[in-house]
């Protein structure tokens, strides 16, 4: 079927005119130096904890943290389709309750993971690995960056709902000043500045705790001052009807759902390779953190193109959206050779400033950031499929190429390449588990040829 679909394109029609490029442009260079900013952030934040020997202490008590954001990301991604449609629709008084939505949703998802940490944090680090002198480093980590999680969630809620109203700039410039004001604050609690006594792990978990707290205060007071649209009273923002939380509900729950069983399969993948070594599973750590700092690409695309459809499909223009995805597919072919050469040519560069003085881990990164490159790449491809999908609703779909392919084939692999077969070289088994990203392609092409996910959603009734 695939190669029927592909065999029958038309090539000319996944080119778009310039003012399409133009507006990809305005609302993805913004999203993606916003993403670039953040991933910065957590680089710097890996690259001071790699000077102190920390680096797996932190990997693997931050598991815990990726998975609630993961959560958290997924409630926004769903609740923001509601969002960009009733902004495009110009209804302003539903925007408000989406937006006070959002905001109990992603606090509960909050609270319940730094409960559980509370409760459990040596269950919750050992899980990952068995080293007790790591776990205790973690455990110190974990002390502090648990209240990061709610703060985090809040500040990404004023973010992605600052974006549905054409204020990617705005987010932009928060970004910038949280980055700084992060790298400042590591380097005084981290290593210590005057008075101020070194607190090591500790350092970098209150160092972005605060970061996260000052965006908020930037974000609440810009919004009060200037009215936002999705900003009114609190009965505007938090009383909600039966009908309208049912109707969100059902095309979000499906994608909390998937992020949850996603950010917990990613970390069922790290357990497995924690079965090799602690070198493989550093190794690990450093490459994905170098990866993900080329990843601003895949989440500033991703976010213009779900924003520019569900504008579409919110006042009614269907074949346009349908149009405009076979666009936004000929750009992504594009982007991602780009962005995968990208990582090849500046990797070996970036690892250069990472303390790495064990010459097996300094060639596992190497080989395994090969691999990156090709993720990197499948990686763009899918995720842009899947943001077409998301701003029609068709979530249920996205649960199923997500998540569900993960645990069908990436985490059966990942587990019987260690413990079956015992391959013991890490870029090999994470390359394994790669074709997964081969299966999501082809079934999303598929599903996006077939045009069912274009739909209006804003019809509460």
């Amino acid at each position: 079927m695939i190669f029927d679909i592909i065999l029958t394109m038309n090539l000319k029609s996944y080119i778009g005119d310039k003012f399409f490029y133009k507006r990809v442009a305005s609302l993805a260079i913004p999203l993606s130096l916003q993403q670039l900013l953040g991933s910065a952030m957590e680089m710097i934040d890996s690259l001071m904890v790699s000077w102190i020997g920390m680096i797996s202490a932190v990997g693997s008590a931050s598991q815990i943290i990726i998975i609630a954001s993961t959560i958290t990301w997924g409630i926004l991604s769903g609740t923001n389709i509601f969002a960009s449609q009733f902004y495009g629709k110009k209804d302003h008084l539903y925007l408000k309750k989406v937006f006070g939505l959002s905001l109990c949703l992603t606090s509960i998802n909050a609270l319940f993971w730094i409960s559980l940490i509370s409760l459990f944090p040596e269950a919750v680090v050992r899980f990952y690995i068995n080293d007790n002198e790591i776990i205790i480093h973690s455990i110190e980590y974990l002390n502090i960056a648990r209240f990061t999680i709610l703060l985090e969630a809040v500040s990404f809620t004023f973010s992605y709902h600052y974006r549905c109203v054409d204020k990617a700039a705005l987010t932009l410039y928060v970004s910038i000043f949280s980055m700084l004001c992060n790298v400042v604050l590591n380097y005084i609690f981290i290593f210590g500045w005057g008075p101020i006594p070194s607190m090591n792990v500790s350092g970098a978990a209150l160092a972005t705790l605060l970061s996260h707290f000052f965006s908020i205060l930037i974000y609440l007071i810009y919004g009060i001052k200037t009215k936002q649209p999705f900003f009114g009273s609190f009965h505007e923002m938090f009383s909600f009807h039966f009908d309208f939380i049912r109707h969100v509900l059902r095309r979000v729950y499906p994608l909390i759902i998937n992020e949850a069983l996603f950010g917990f399969g990613s970390s069922l993948i790290i357990k497995a390779l924690g079965g090799l070594s602690r070198e493989s599973l550093e190794a690990y750590y450093i490459g994905d953190q170098i990866a993900a700092f080329f990843s601003f690409i895949i989440w500033g695309f991703g976010g213009s193109v779900q924003l520019m459809l569900s504008y579409d499909l919110g006042k009614g223009n269907r074949e346009q959206a349908i149009e405009k995805s076979r666009h936004f597919m000929g750009l992504a072919l594009m982007l991602a050779i780009v962005l995968a050469s990208l990582l090849a040519i500046c990797s070996p560069f970036i690892m250069s400033f990472y303390n790495i003085q064990d010459e097996i881990i300094y060639a596992s990164t190497k080989a395994i950031l090969l691999v990156f490159c090709l993720k990197i790449a499948f990686r763009l491809f899918n995720f842009t499929i899947f943001s077409i999908l998301r701003s029609g609703g068709d979530s249920r779909i996205i649960s199923f190429l997500d998540a569900g392919i993960m645990y069908l084939i990436a985490i059966p692999l990942s587990f019987t390449s260690v413990y079956l077969f015992h391959i013991e070289n890490v870029a090999l088994v994470y390359l394994i588990t790669q074709s997964e990203q081969v299966v999501r392609f082809i079934l999303g092409i598929k599903r996006i040829h077939s045009g069912i996910w274009a739909k209006d959603l804003t019809n509460i009734e």
